[in-house]
């Protein structure tokens, strides 16, 4: 039995991504072309390895199973490309993160890259604000950066869009009454995150105290579980055994953050493109995230609230 590695490599980005047009996108495809593949493979298999219908796509056991065949065969199959031709993507490449964002799919993404492309070497920066990198690349010192900015910017290449929620640890049971002000986990300045929450604060007439400020995302993780206070995480990257503070809470809404891609114009350009393309497909708003878990808009867990004296 032989799998064609373009129906495995369309089978790995549908996979990774839960969306046959975001897969069709990545890779340069039609949409028609992406579903002719994924029934191929099916009918060579023998089974079901997605089901989807109008509104999403999601993996059979056998389907899941799959995954591994396909990251296998499709290093096998670029190995053997590159030793007998000489081909394939060569070189260095430079890529920083913001350390949240080195904690969620990046490993993955890191881990699938290289096996797609072994003659590349990559350098990893993980950055603790995303200003030190965006600094890195224009200094020619960092090849693609992933990282966070505020909404609408326009700066970079959009990966996705994420809300900010506030959260605190899981029956914590921390309070504040009216009067008193709400206890602030920060990162240091400047932070988008930080800003925006203090923007809408003190638009919503919310009086609060900086409890932490912390330089890195281990730090607000510590001291959120501490129970030391209130953190600001995008909803995606929310840990597990945290929880989104509900409406009761009496804290203002915070908007949105983008996860962009930002790339030195000097760059080789086709190392570029490769990472950017895997990040694309791998880093999609509905996809599961290490170490986090789905929460519904309106979570009613945390026992976190303003009371009235």
């Amino acid at each position: 039995m032989m799998f064609p590695p373009e129906q495995v490599r369309t089978f790995l980005a549908v996979a990774q991504s839960l969306s046959f047009s975001r897969a069709a996108a990545a890779l340069g495809l039609g949409q028609p072309t992406v579903s002719q593949h994924i029934r191929k493979l099916e009918q060579a298999v023998g089974r079901p390895l997605l089901v989807r219908d109008t509104r999403s796509v999601t993996l059979t056991v056998d389907g899941e199973a799959m995954v591994g065949f396909a990251r296998s065969i499709l290093t096998a199959n670029a190995q053997a490309v590159d030793y007998f031709t000489g081909a394939g993507v060569r070189g260095r490449l430079r890529f920083g993160v913001t350390d949240d964002l080195a904690l969620s799919q990046v490993p993955r993404i890191l881990r699938d890259f290289r096996h797609l492309n072994p003659g590349v070497t990559l350098d990893l920066t993980v950055a603790q604000q995303g200003a030190q990198l965006q600094r890195r690349v224009e200094s020619g010192h960092v090849d693609v950066a992933f990282l966070q900015t505020t909404a609408g910017e326009g700066r970079g290449r959009l990966v996705r869009r994420d809300r900010l929620v506030w959260a605190a640890v899981e029956g914590t049971g921390l309070r504040w009454d009216e009067g008193q002000r709400v206890p602030l986990i920060v990162y240091q300045a400047p932070s988008p995150s930080r800003a925006l929450a203090v923007r809408a604060l003190e638009q919503a007439g919310v009086k609060h105290r900086v409890v932490c400020t912390a330089r890195g995302v281990n730090a607000v993780l510590a001291a959120t579980r501490a129970g030391l206070g209130v953190a600001i995480f995008a909803r995606s990257l929310l840990p597990a055994d945290l929880v989104e503070l509900p409406k009761g809470a009496g804290l203002p809404e915070l908007g949105e953050l983008d996860l962009v891609l930002l790339t030195n114009p000097r760059a080789p350009s086709e190392l570029a493109e490769a990472l950017t393309s895997a990040i694309l497909t791998h880093a999609n708003p509905t996809g599961s995230i290490h170490g986090t878990r789905h929460r519904p808009e309106a979570p009613t867990g945390a026992e976190i609230r303003r009371t009235r004296q």
